[in-house]
């Protein structure tokens, strides 16, 4: 069974806040602004491999 992709990436979103909350640095901001193309890159990556149903 196939991880929910949407519900990864919420995970992830919350263990970075909550790094930072424990006091680790992490410059989300930068983080984001420098990163979030590779969302739109693995979210594309995985429609086109995602096998199609007839």
């Amino acid at each position: 069974m196939r991880p929910s992709v949407p519900g990864i990436l919420l995970i992830v979103i919350g263990v970075l806040f909550l790094l930072r909350n424990f006091g680790f640095d992490l410059h989300l901001s930068e983080l984001f602004a420098t990163w979030w193309p590779l969302v739109l890159v693995a979210l594309g990556a995985g429609m086109l491999l995602k096998p199609r149903r007839s």
